[in-house]
């Protein structure tokens, strides 16, 4: 017999996370500096925790820490796509998957950082998002909030020893970025991440 399950107002299905596109093209929301941690990116405490089976509302804390409007400027562009940029060590503190979840959901496909806190990169991946590197640090001086980038078949170019070209539409510039994905790695961030991985294969 079926079993009707019944959940409480804060408790949402996960969202479906759709493969990563083939063009990100959208204005970088966030630019960060060195260590920015995931309680930074999405707070913990009694006022966010309660919510955490309910991404749509706990993506409205999302990077509130940084700047407060992050949320209502992000939701614009849940459908096309934005860029959040930042530092050494992004992502450090906890492993709150949380902190990668949210940004997916309001429509980040790509971080680009000049590295990566190791559990948080890895919780990028699980979701989706790719972690890309620059490859000359001082791109990152040459950057703006608000600044529009766009990756061309970013598909095809991060399963290819080639440099990956951003172009900043903004500043009418280019530079590379690059990334250290293993291949299951790549699998997971090419099909939107392990869930959708797992859902093909119970299929």
């Amino acid at each position: 017999d079926k079993q009707e399950l019944i959940m409480g107002p804060n408790i949402k299905p996960l969202p479906h996370f759709p493969e990563l596109s083939h063009h990100l093209e959208g204005p970088v929301l966030l630019k960060m500096g060195n260590n920015i941690s995931t309680d930074e990116i999405l707070p913990a405490g009694s006022k966010v925790l309660p919510l955490r089976s309910n991404i749509p509302e706990i993506s409205k804390f999302a990077f509130s820490q940084i700047d407060e409007t992050y949320y209502n400027r992000a939701i614009k562009y849940q459908k096309t796509g934005s860029f959040v940029i930042g530092g050494n060590n992004y992502g450090q503190g906890s492993s709150r998957e949380h902190a990668a979840m949210v940004p997916r959901y309001l429509g980040v496909e790509a971080v680009i950082a000049k590295s990566y806190a190791r559990i948080h990169r890895k919780n990028l991946i699980n979701f989706g998002i790719v972690p890309l590197l620059f490859v000359n640090l001082s791109d990152y001086d040459k950057i703006d909030q608000e600044d529009i980038l766009e990756i061309k078949n970013i598909r095809l170019l991060i399963t290819s020893e080639v440099a990956i070209e951003v172009g900043n539409k903004t500043k009418k510039s280019l530079f590379t970025v690059t990334h250290n994905l293993t291949r299951l790695e790549l699998d997971s961030v090419l099909a939107g991440g392990l869930i959708n991985i797992s859902r093909k294969k119970c299929n």
